[in-house]
């Protein structure tokens, strides 16, 4: 809000509802302000003349989950995962992205991009998605990479989606779904879910925001520009993760970029 977004709408299941409001819902209402908002991913919530797969139980992804938030959108918005931490420094350049306004063909979004060495875990392995730039901070590719780890040499390497080792440098920039989007992004999304609810193996896939924006940026239909952040990136993949996380949250509150107590 500080960074001069409005409405926050929270992509929920309906399972979920009754304890997200009685936590989060009830804190936000505590004088914060402008409004939270709920929006609902659903299983059912596919194309016309798909059939629902019968073993399907787990919601179909981040990128349909900004598809299930459209209803509740009526401009430039900043999508972000609500368990991870972006830091203050992103979301002022993801607003700031927003306000200078992109307008043209193809349509023109932002993502904040993120140095893999500062995205780890000294706990075990995690999953990124890589991006590449051409000179000028065009997107150019997102692949999702899974099971990176550091190296006993220093160096990264996971593997890719054909199931191939790749080495990755420190350096390399990582998207951790923190996108700057017009509403035009729903269009590209609903195609890209319907191509991908029709694909074989699709009950027990995942239809990523990084697969629908690589997509359109592979077509021609968008262009993303990768913007660097200050921010410091924290995040728990695994339990020991959390005192790493605890103790770099406090050290925010005494350098003064957050208050003590943030719900008053």
């Amino acid at each position: 809000m500080r960074a001069g977004f409005g409405t926050a709408v929270l992509v929920i299941r309906d399972d979920l509802e009754a304890a997200i409001r009685a936590t989060i819902g009830a804190r936000w209402s505590r004088g914060v302000r402008p409004a939270l908002v709920y929006a609902r991913q659903r299983l059912d919530d596919v194309p016309a003349g798909v059939t629902l797969p019968p073993a399907r139980t787990k919601p179909w992804g981040t990128g349909h989950a900004v598809l299930a938030a459209a209803s509740e959108v009526r401009g430039p918005f900043a999508v972000v995962n609500a368990d991870d931490f972006y830091g203050r420094d992103a979301f002022t350049r993801a607003a700031g992205f927003l306000a200078a306004g992109h307008g043209g063909s193809p349509e023109t979004f932002a993502n904040i991009a993120y140095p893999l060495r500062d995205t780890l875990s000294a706990a075990g392995g995690v999953n990124r998605a890589v991006c590449r730039a051409d000179g000028d901070g065009w997107l150019e590719t997102v692949e999702e990479v899974v099971d990176i780890r550091r190296l006993a040499d220093g160096a990264y390497a996971g593997t890719d989606p054909h199931g191939r080792p790749v080495r990755l440098a420190a350096d390399a920039r990582v998207s951790m779904n923190m996108w700057a989007f017009t509403p035009a992004v729903f269009a590209l999304l609903r195609r890209g879910f319907a191509e991908f609810v029709r694909q074989a193996g699709a009950g027990q896939g995942e239809f990523l925001i990084s697969h629908g924006i690589g997509d359109a940026v592979r077509g021609g239909e968008a262009r993303v520009r990768l913007q660097r952040t200050h921010g410091r990136w924290l995040g728990v993949t695994y339990p020991d993760d959390r005192p790493r996380v605890e103790t770099a949250l406090r050290q925010l509150v005494a350098a003064g970029e957050y208050p003590e107590r943030l719900w008053g």
